[in-house]
C-alpha cells in the first residue's frame, strides 16, 4: 500500500504542476483558445485507439514494463510542452500526453488491487482506493501550488521545466518500487506476452456484453468525458476573463488548485462513510448529480470568490467520485482482465472529452465560457442514472453481481467476494 501511495503521488504531482499554465503558456504565446481546445482533442484521439491495446499490453507483459514506458513518454511531452510555441508542436504535445495516458491508465491500480485481493480475497479495497483518491488529491493540489508560486516569482515556463524533473524521478521510482513477479523474461516472453494482448482485448469487451452493470458503469465515462474541460480547461480562461488579466489568473490559479485538490482529498476521504450511510450506487448517482451543480455554480457566480468557491465544490464531488467509481469497476473484473477492463473505462471517457474540448471551447469563443461550461455541466450531470443499474445478465457466472454489493459493511468488510468469470 505504501509504495502503491507513494507512486501515485509521485505520478500525478506534475499534473498539479501543469494546472495555472497548460492554457495560459499557449496563450501567452500566441494561441487561441479555440486552438488550444483543437490540440487538446489529439490527446483524446489518440487515448481512444490506444486505450485498450495498452491495457491488453499491461494485463499480458506486467506492470511495470509498461508504467515505465508510459513515464519515459511524459518526460518527453513535457519537455516539449517547454519549447511548444505553434499548433503543431502544441498537438505533438497531447499527442504524447495521449500515448502517456493511455499506458498509464489502470497499470498501477491493477498493480495494487492484484496484490490486495491475491493476499486477502475479501481486502477492504475500497478504503485503499479512497486514500490513493486522497493522496491523488494532495499530490496535485501540492504541485499546483507550488506551480502557482513559480509562476507569481519567476514565468509561466518555470513550472514546466520543474515538471520534467519531478517525471524523470517518476521513472526511477517504479523502476526502484514497482515489483512483480513474471515467471518468464527475455524476448521470447516479451514476444509470447504480447500475443495474449488481443487475448486480454477481447476478455474486457466480452465482460463488458455479458454485464450490464459494468457496461452501464464505462458508459458515464463519456458523459464525463465531455463535461471534463469545464473544470479542467475553462476555469483558467473563465477566472481570466473576470479578472482580466492572464497572468493573474494563472497566479491564482495555483492557490486555487491547490486548494482544490486538497477538498478533492477530503472528499475522497469522505466516500467510506457516504457509501456505509446511502450504498455505492446512490453514492455515484448523488456525487454526480451534486458536481454538475458546482459546474453550474462556476459558470453561473460573478465573481472570482465566488467561482472559486464553486470549483473548490467542484473538485470535492470528483474527488469523491473517483473511488467510488473505481470501487465499482473492481468488483465486476477478476485479475487477468483487471487492467484491461480500466482501460475500456478509460478509453469511453476519450471521445467524450474530445468531443467536449472541441464543442466547449468552440462555445466559449464564439458565445462566452459561462455557457459552455453550463452545457458541460448538464451533460456531466446525465450521467447519473446509469450508476442505477444494478442487475447485469448472467453469462458464464459473469454478470450477476449487483453493484449495491460492493457498499462496506460497518465492520469495513466487503459483503461478498469478488465474483468470478
Amino acid at each position: 500500500m505504501r509504495r502503491f501511495l507513494f507512486l501515485l503521488g509521485l505520478r500525478w504531482f506534475p499534473v498539479g504542476l501543469m494546472i495555472p499554465v497548460l492554457v495560459l503558456l499557449p496563450m501567452e504565446r500566441g494561441l487561441s483558445i479555440a486552438q488550444i481546445g483543437t490540440a487538446a482533442a489529439v490527446q483524446g484521439i489518440v487515448v481512444l485507439l490506444l486505450e485498450l491495446p495498452t491495457g491488453g499490453l499491461s494485463d499480458a507483459i506486467g506492470r511495470r514494463p509498461v508504467l515505465l514506458l508510459a513515464s519515459a513518454i511524459n518526460v518527453v511531452a513535457l519537455g516539449v510542452l517547454a519549447i511548444a510555441d505553434t499548433l503543431p508542436l502544441l498537438m505533438l504535445v497531447f499527442l504524447l500526453q495521449g500515448v502517456f495516458r493511455a499506458l498509464d491508465s489502470g497499470p498501477l491500480e491493477a498493480w495494487y488491487v492484484d496484490r490486495a485481493l491475491a493476499a486477502d480475497p475479501d481486502a477492504d479495497i475500497e478504503t485503499g482506493l479512497s486514500r490513493s483518491g486522497v493522496v491523488l488529491g494532495l499530490a496535485i493540489g501540492g504541485g499546483a501550488l507550488l506551480g502557482g508560486g513559480l509562476v507569481a516569482w519567476t514565468s509561466l515556463l518555470v513550472p514546466v521545466l520543474v515538471g520534467v524533473g519531478f517525471a524523470a524521478i517518476d521513472v526511477v521510482a517504479i523502476a526502484l518500487l514497482l515489483t512483480e513477479d513474471r515467471p518468464a523474461r527475455g524476448m521470447a516472453a516479451l514476444v509470447a506476452s504480447a500475443r495474449g494482448v488481443p487475448a486480454a482485448i477481447g476478455g474486457a469487451l466480452r465482460l463488458a456484453r455479458r454485464n450490464r452493470v459494468l457496461a452501464a458503469l464505462i458508459a458515464v465515462e463519456l458523459f464525463w468525458g465531455f463535461g471534463m474541460p469545464t473544470f479542467e480547461t475553462l476555469m483558467p480562461v473563465r477566472l481570466a476573463g473576470v479578472l482580466g488579466d492572464p497572468g493573474d489568473a494563472a497566479a491564482l490559479m495555483g492557490p486555487a488548485g491547490a486548494a482544490a485538490w486538497a477538498a478533492s482529498a477530503v472528499g475522497a476521504a469522505l466516500v467510506p462513510l457516504l457509501i456505509r450511510r446511502i450504498g455505492t450506487r446512490w453514492t455515484g448517482f448523488t456525487l454526480r448529480i451534486a458536481q454538475g451543480l458546482t459546474i453550474g455554480g462556476m459558470a453561473l457566480l460573478a465573481g472570482p470568490a465566488g467561482i472559486i468557491a464553486a470549483y473548490l465544490l467542484c473538485y470535492t464531488m470528483h474527488g469523491a467520485a473517483n473511488p467510488v467509481h473505481s470501487a465499482l469497476l473492481h468488483r465486476q473484473v477478476d485479475g487477468p482482465h483487471r487492467a484491461s477492463v480500466l482501460s475500456l473505462n478509460s478509453m469511453m471517457s476519450q471521445p467524450g472529452f474530445a468531443l467536449g474540448i472541441v464543442v466547449l471551447t468552440a462555445i466559449a469563443a464564439g458565445a462566452g465560457t459561462p455557457l459552455a461550461m453550463a452545457v458541460g455541466a448538464v451533460v456531466l450531470a446525465a450521467a447519473a442514472p446509469l450508476y442505477l443499474v444494478h442487475r447485469g445478465v448472467s453469462a458464464g457466472g459473469t454478470g450477476g453481481y449487483d453493484a449495491e454489493r460492493s457498499a462496506l459493511t460497518p465492520g469495513g468488510q466487503t459483503c461478498s467476494p469478488l465474483p468470478q468469470p
